[in-house]
């Protein structure tokens, strides 16, 4: 008899982990790698934010905190989601985890009955599907394309709806298109929501400040107050604040979800790190000027991406709204032959193939519920990335 759960078979492993590991391991034997598969930025976080962690050290906040977060963050993040998205909580409605991955796993686990479904748009950030399954639920793919933006259609998501549908998790911009919903394409969403009062919303906010050119951030709850007591609006300080590794996520809802959360948190990790979260009350309260200054640097670093992958042979990339990610097409390139004699039969085959003949590593598009496409992030330097696509180029135009 096995010792391992058949529930851990129903799972895989995070593919942008392996994507990763595969980078450093090859790293580490001497190749010359460039990794574009994580989805961290580059920069380092704030001085003021480390300052605050430094002192929170130096003045013995090194105990266990509340469960699910120190008074003080809770109250920073009112403030957060009442300054920037118009919507208006109390203490008692937010939860604060180790990252916003624990976010979604404690409402998954703490709402999800055996036949519950969950809907979640493709491409899909690769953890949403394995965290249904963990909870018990069954995920419920709704495809979308390159046409449409990789925005779901308000048609195609009313016809997914079964009385079984417990939530939807809907993420803007996103992981890994970057296609960001605009207030009027997410009205269409929400009216559907509307007509359909038993799905609850998940919205994994985490790209809020990650957004290009006019594109104008929305969430769903402000868009449609009507949502608010059927909604949870989860954000993080990783992205924006680039402190990927101090593991705060957050959210906001109903205070009946946020106890059912919180009482799933005290039996596992309990509380997320006191002094991440002392830094994280710092990062929200603080200055949000570099925000726009990275923001602007990020999208000089997507304009020249997608220039320069468009003009690879076989490869359609759109513009992204938001996140630090392109999502392009290899469809022209499938069938196509290696150097070697190998058949692109797949994204996986082309990615393996471009990591092993030319270094470079990015996600292939099955991983994340769509295909054949590729993610790639361009949260690194313009220098590796300028590489990186001129790598890409000669590999594509390698293939016959």
């Amino acid at each position: 008899m096995s010792i391992i759960a058949e529930s851990l078979g129903r799972i895989k492993p995070s593919p942008t982990i392996a994507v990763t590991t595969k980078a450093a391991e090859l790293r580490a034997a001497g190749r010359d790698v460039i990794g574009l598969g994580a989805g961290e930025p580059d920069f380092d976080t704030p001085e003021n934010i480390k300052t605050a962690a430094k002192t929170a050290i130096d003045e013995g906040k090194t105990k266990y905190t509340a469960v699910d977060g120190i008074p003080e963050l809770k109250q920073a993040i009112c403030e957060k989601f009442k300054r920037e998205n118009g919507l208006s909580y109390e203490p008692s409605q937010v939860t604060v985890a180790s990252g916003g991955k624990q976010i979604i796993y404690n409402a998954m686990v703490a709402t999800l009955n055996p036949g519950d479904e969950v809907i979640i748009p493709t491409p899909y950030w690769v953890s949403y599907p394995d965290m249904v399954l963990l909870g018990g639920g069954e995920p419920v793919f709704v495809d979308t394309d390159a046409d449409s933006g990789f925005k779901v259609k308000a048609a195609d998501l009313d016809a997914a709806i079964t009385p079984k549908t417990k939530w939807i998790i809907f993420n803007s911009p996103s992981n890994p298109s970057g296609a960001g919903y605009s207030h009027d394409e997410l009205k269409e969403i929400t009216d559907v929501l509307m007509r359909h009062p038993h799905v609850w919303i998940l919205t994994d906010d985490m790209y809020e400040h990650l957004v290009y050119g006019d594109f104008k951030f929305v969430t769903p709850a402000e868009v449609e107050p009507k949502l608010y007591d059927r909604t949870l609006t989860m954000n993080g300080v990783s992205k924006a604040y680039a402190m990927t590794g101090w593991r705060i996520g957050y959210a906001a809802g109903p205070q009946v979800l946020i106890k059912a959360m919180a009482k799933v948190q005290s039996q596992s990790t309990s509380n997320p790190c006191s002094i991440s979260q002392y830094a994280s009350v710092e990062a929200l309260n603080g200055p949000q000027d570099f925000l726009a200054t990275r923001a602007a640097a990020f999208e000089e670093r997507r304009n020249m991406v997608v220039e320069m992958l468009n003009a690879a042979e076989g490869i359609l990339c759109r513009m992204p709204e938001g996140a630090f990610y392109v999502y392009p097409s290899i469809e022209g390139c499938i069938g196509k032959k290696t150097p070697s004699g190998k058949i692109i039969e797949n994204d996986l085959d082309f990615v393996s193939e471009l990591l092993e003949a030319e270094g470079v590593a990015v996600v292939h598009g099955e991983a994340f519920g769509l295909s054949p496409y590729f993610r790639a992030s361009y949260a690194t330097s313009s220098e590796a990335l300028k590489e990186a696509c001129t790598r890409i180029q000669k590999f594509c135009a390698s293939l016959t």
